[in-house]
């Protein structure tokens, strides 16, 4: 089991109902993720369906990673919900991040609702090859 990233799990009191910047009250969900580990870093593969790149915050602050994306269903124009189970939705998760690994060198990729996040570990702590010369 890698030491490198642990999750930082937060509950709210309120039933799972957050404010998200100022916007009416969104359901918060967990993003289902996997982290893979390679002798390179980490990559954490987080599902988040219908987040747009526009609506996707992923940041680092201080030794924690966090992802953030909403999604946001509009009525179109005139239309009035009669009924709505499906309302707008906010991704959030966030990891702590060990000091082996790279935070400044973190790459994201967003597509197809699948976020993937590449950590690499610090050079200095990668497996490298010394190449031994003849005398």
């Amino acid at each position: 089991m890698s030491t490198h990233v642990n999750e930082v799990t937060q509950r709210q009191s309120d039933g799972g109902v957050a404010q998200a910047r100022g916007r009416t009250a969104e359901t918060a969900m967990r993003a289902p993720a996997d982290v893979y580990e390679d002798q390179e870093g980490l990559t954490l593969v987080a599902d988040m369906p219908g987040v747009s790149r526009e609506r996707l915050d992923v940041r680092v602050d201080g030794d924690k990673l966090l992802l953030e994306g909403s999604v946001q269903f509009e009525l179109p124009e005139q239309a009035e919900a009669v009924y709505a189970d499906v309302r707008s939705t906010l991704y959030r998760r966030s990891f702590v991040l060990s000091r082996e690994l790279d935070s400044a060198q973190i790459k994201a990729t967003l597509k197809d609702g699948v976020l993937t996040v590449r950590i690499p570990k610090r050079a200095e702590l990668r497996p490298r090859k010394i190449q031994v010369k003849g005398s």
